[in-house]
């Protein structure tokens, strides 16, 4: 993967999740990589920003973009990806969508290493990536955490029910999102009238399970979206997956209630020991409580283990609470499918 310098685009380069994935891609093995930033809109073309440790120029989208590109990501909104993905795919990039808009495309795949390498022989032969995929949409952070956790359990434990409550940030919807949550907090403390024009609904101090009617933020989707890419990781081995999303009050991070049963009796220590590996930082009980603020800015998912039996007794019924820096998770996931992607797809038009 690192034989050899990588051609990289990231279309919506300005989003906060563009600016996340730049900055890791500068701290992964892609960081020899030659890096064009790319946005549609004249105003954003030119700006300068940070680049990792260095500075660089956003370009605006042209004809001869996605030229001799190996990677390109789309980290903006679903129209720029719908306006150009064709454009990247022929020019022979690999594509990686995190706006979701591909899901559901012939030939596109939902995919995650991170799972993939847990399940290993438990899942049984599915569709996914090969010689031939051109184009691959990175689980959603969500949807990829809670089967990991799933697989990482079902492989010691066997797990008979999974169901989360997962809290969703301001930041997960871009840098409007978050400057309205702002403002309503603002003007709750001023006695003004509220901004609604991405939530339609108070957020600020406030959870809720749904928005209004016009928000431009639907939690629904979100939802819906996270189950049926969970099904798709799960591969028919992991516990069918029973959770709600909740607007949560917070800028950044995700925090989740997850409640496992398992068909055996086991012990806290068990599952701790079941849930370690890559990606996840177990918390136990003589640390801090994992939290979004505690979260941020780390690579792994924080998650500490409760049991409903007391002490070391064993018991059918566990807790997880897990916290995740929400960008820096989806970033790392895209990366990790990027080389998958490219150890699977060695070769295309622009090698």
């Amino acid at each position: 993967m690192t034989s050899r310098i990588y051609r990289i685009a990231i279309v919506g380069a300005s989003s906060l999740l563009g600016k996340e994935l730049s900055g890791e891609l500068n701290e992964s093995l892609l960081a020899a990589s030659n890096i064009s930033l790319l946005e549609e809109e004249e105003e954003t073309a030119g700006q300068l920003t940070a680049a990792g440790d260095e500075a660089a120029f956003i370009q605006k989208i042209d004809s001869t973009s996605f030229e001799q590109m190996d990677f390109v990501f789309f980290v903006g909104t679903p129209d720029e990806t719908r306006r150009h993905w064709q454009e990247a795919r022929k020019a022979g990039a690999s594509i990686l969508d995190l706006t979701y808009v591909l899901e559901g495309e012939k030939d596109v795949v939902v995919m995650s290493p991170w799972v993939s390498e847990v399940e290993g022989r438990q899942a049984p032969a599915a569709p996914g990536v090969d010689l031939g995929t051109q184009a691959v949409v990175p689980a959603h952070p969500v949807a990829m955490m809670l089967a990991l956790v799933a697989a990482r359990v079902q492989a010691k434990l066997p797990v008979r029910v999974l169901t989360a409550t997962v809290m969703e940030p301001a930041s997960e919807h871009g840098r409007d999102a978050m400057d309205e949550m702002h403002q309503q907090t603002v003007s709750l403390l001023s006695f003004q009238t509220l901004p609604r024009e991405q939530y339609d609904a108070q957020v600020s101090f406030n959870l809720l399970p749904s928005l209004g009617g016009v928000a431009k933020v639907h939690l629904d989707a979100i939802e819906s979206r996270i189950r049926r890419q969970y099904k798709a990781l799960s591969h028919g081995v992991l516990p069918e997956l029973s959770m709600q999303m909740v607007q949560a009050p917070v800028f950044h991070g995700y925090v989740a209630s997850v409640f496992v049963e398992t068909e055996k009796a086991a012990t806290v220590a068990q599952v701790e020991e079941a849930l370690t590996g890559e990606h996840i930082d177990v918390v136990t009980r003589e640390s801090e409580p994992p939290s979004n603020l505690s979260a941020a800015g780390q690579e792994e998912i924080m998650v500490r283990v409760t049991g409903e039996s007391e002490g070391a007794e064993q018991g059918t019924r566990f807790w997880l609470w897990l916290a995740a820096d929400n960008l820096k998770l989806a970033a790392d996931h895209a990366i990790a499918c990027a080389a998958e992607l490219r150890r699977l797809r060695p070769s295309g038009k622009v090698q």
